[in-house]
């Protein structure tokens, strides 16, 4: 498959369910003529037709609601969000349906939907066009709640999502969805790391920085600045925020001692928060220092011209590391 976007190789994992079951539809605002904002359903209704990839009304409510109805029938819907701040007209629907159906029927009814969500700034949008609603999600019991980083993981989790019985929450890092990685010829699921494992990007000794979405590229780069001041820095993809690999996580505090969270949403109550719990919880006697946060500011998302003073860059996560290990 060689260098591949990660839009591409959503469409491609995406186009390859839909090849292997019958029963997988694609549906949301623009997924089908014009192959989404992101294009990256392109092609797909013209393969499979407008009875598989469906174009829907602007009403994400309704969109929530049909695939409900659609998945109690045997069907495996796959919903598109056109952009993360639109999720919330559909969001009783996620939290009082689409996350409860399973417990309610005492595990009679599974609810085999995905969700995909583009999310995160970075790309001078307006307003409702730039959020990170994972900790809202990641706090409803009953849903799974992933994001991919790369082409590779794209292809996979995307697929492996599908294929659970599970609802799932897939978060897609639009600034980053022009970024290429090499997907190996051949590849296919089957050889793909467990939906809800974390990765080790880059071993290291002195401090773990745990990202996922759209800062793990910052926090490699952050790394890789680091090692020339002498630091050296452990990064950990999450891939998975609902459920965390514990295991993995605590593995690597255990042999830096010391803890960064970085994501785009704001500090307070963020998944960098429970990630600072689970690991003080786990490793209190391993550490050498507090877990420290870095992530958005505790505002409303800002208008484009000031989005790079908002979103955590370089700095901040250099800075981050330097008083974690500064203890």
């Amino acid at each position: 498959m060689g260098q591949t976007t990660l839009a591409k190789a959503i469409n491609m994992g995406l186009r390859t369910a839909m090849e292997d079951d019958p029963k997988v539809l694609v549906m949301g605002e623009d997924v089908g003529r014009l192959g989404g904002v992101f294009r990256v359903t392109d092609g797909l209704q013209k393969d499979f037709g407008e009875d598989r990839v469906i174009d829907t009304p602007l009403a994400e409510s309704g969109i929530i609601g049909t695939a409900v109805g659609l998945a109690l029938r045997g069907y495996r819907p796959v919903c598109e969000i056109q952009f993360d701040g639109f999720v919330f007209p559909g969001f009783d629907q996620i939290v009082s349906q689409v996350a409860k159906m399973h417990y309610r029927s005492l595990g009679k009814v599974r609810v085999p939907i995905v969700i995909r969500i583009p999310f995160g700034g970075g790309i001078g949008a307006v307003e409702h066009h730039s959020e990170s609603p994972e900790a809202l999600f990641a706090h409803t019991p009953g849903l799974k709640v992933v994001a991919c980083s790369n082409a590779l993981d794209g292809y996979a989790m995307i697929q492996q999502a599908i294929a659970s019985d599970d609802p799932y929450i897939f978060l897609e890092p639009k600034r980053r969805y022009w970024e290429k990685a090499e997907i190996p010829d051949g590849f296919s699921v089957g050889a793909a790391d467990p939906l809800h494992s974390a990765r080790v990007l880059r071993p290291g000794r002195d401090v773990s920085v745990f990202a996922y979405g759209p800062m793990v590229r910052t926090a490699i780069q952050a790394a890789a600045v680091a090692e020339g001041e002498g630091r050296s820095v452990e990064v950990v993809d999450l891939r998975s925020i609902s459920p965390l690999d514990l295991p993995v996580i605590t593995g690597s505090v255990a042999r830096t001692g010391r803890a960064v969270t970085l994501h785009e949403a704001p500090v307070s109550f963020g998944v960098g928060a429970e990630l600072a719990a689970r690991i003080t919880e786990a490793c209190f006697y391993s550490l050498e220092a507090p877990v420290l946060r870095v992530g958005g500011f505790d505002v409303p998302y800002p208008p484009a011209r000031l989005e790079e003073e908002y979103l955590p860059d370089l700095d901040r996560v250099l800075d981050a590391i330097d008083r974690v290990a500064s203890y």
